[in-house]
């Protein structure tokens, strides 16, 4: 059996920056340090910041007043800010900055008198924090059949947006399903999905044609871009498992296959790939590597942890 580690993998630009956010936040801030929702879609991630003290809540009224709260990579309504500030809560808010782009998108159409039809999938984090929006504007559709049964109040001026990390191959159906029912709709400006979940679906697609008959994904069962990972390896005929860890493989998963890819989604450690390749390794599979595009991408911390580094660094000096 030959094993081929797949790249782009792993932690995106948006998931670094949030890690780094907590990271930077437990040297900056007294414990305990509290998280709205999971700070990334990943247990081991979350796991290894509750070991260091960090609590994590589902809602701002199990934050204590006065404390620090970071928000969470997939965005939160204006409700969950206006809230913040009347508990009179510190503020980091480490939302993705593609997912920030969608907020503004949503914002600016609304302005305009446009109704928008987000393609996503309900009760999802990032979903509830760009429908909080605008919910009387904003109609949720996740498949076709959702969309041969939308209602809309006007179609005259509509737009279609996304929630960042779905499939590509996912939003065409849905995409193309809006137009025939509504031929005024139209798009976003630029493409909403996450450039790394598109990365990754393109990678995993290339080590298939290469003839991979099983995909491993890296990631939890909560992160929409992983669970996407599979669809589009099942789409194409092969099989897929969705693990957290090397603990969650079935050795029969891999009896008489030739050919296994490896990856994982935008939320998951690098760590859990390495001890999955080893594992790989340990039962006589060679290894190899396939990369697709090298992701240079990097996004800027808040402005609120740079001005609270900065007070630390004035109160140290003085």
């Amino acid at each position: 059996m030959r094993t081929t580690a797949i790249r782009p993998r792993g932690f995106c630009a948006g998931v670094d920056r949030a890690i780094d956010i907590v990271d930077q936040a437990l040297e900056l801030f007294p414990s305990p340090l509290y998280v709205r929702k999971q700070i990334v879609h990943n247990r081991a991630v979350v796991e290894s910041f509750e070991k260091r003290g960090v609590i994590f809540v589902d809602t701002l009224d199990d934050v204590p007043d006065g404390k620090v709260v970071i928000f969470s990579a997939h965005g939160v309504a204006p409700s969950v800010r206006e809230k913040a500030a009347a508990r009179g809560l510190r503020v980091i808010d480490a939302t993705c900055p593609l997912v920030t782009k969608v907020h503004l998108e949503v914002r600016r159409f609304v302005k305009q008198g446009y109704d928008i039809v987000l393609i996503g999938h309900a009760g999802h984090d990032e979903v509830l924090g760009t429908t909080g929006e605008a919910p009387d504007r904003i109609h949720l559709v996740g498949s076709e059949a959702e969309v041969e049964a939308l209602e809309l109040p006007q179609t005259e001026k509509l737009v279609h947006l996304t929630q960042t990390t779905l499939s590509v191959d996912e939003t065409l159906g849905i995409v193309a399903a809006l137009r025939r029912r509504f031929p005024n709709i139209s798009g976003p400006p630029k493409d909403d999905i996450c450039y790394a979940t598109q990365n990754r679906q393109e990678a995993v697609k290339a080590v298939l044609e290469d003839g991979a008959e099983v995909i491993l994904v890296l990631g939890s069962e909560s992160s929409s871009n992983s669970k996407r990972l599979c669809e589009v390896a099942e789409d194409r005929g092969a099989r897929a498992y969705l693990i957290d860890s090397v603990h969650d493989i079935e050795p029969s998963w891999l009896e008489g296959v030739e050919h296994v890819g490896v990856t994982a989604g935008a939320s998951a450690p690098e760590h859990l790939v390495r001890e999955v390749l080893r594992w790989l390794e340990s039962r006589g599979s060679t290894l190899g590597e396939r990369e697709l595009i090298r992701e240079e991408v990097q996004f800027a911390l808040p402005p609120e942890l740079i001005a609270a580094r900065r007070e630390r660094q004035a109160t140290t000096e003085s």
